[in-house]
């Protein structure tokens, strides 16, 4: 459950980079998406982990 913004963030950011500016702008939409899925990944787990 922790990790599901990691692939969701990475596809949207694919995905939109690629609307934008085709395979270059998909490119950096995947990279973009995959550190904003990392960060949301890590502090997702930590709100979990902070309630018990």
């Amino acid at each position: 459950m922790g990790c599901l913004p990691l692939p969701l963030l990475f596809l949207a950011g694919f995905g939109l980079g690629w609307l934008i500016d085709g395979s270059t702008g998909a490119l950096w939409g995947a990279g973009l998406g995959l550190v904003l899925g990392l960060l949301a990944m890590g502090w997702l787990v930590r709100a979990i982990r902070g309630r018990r």
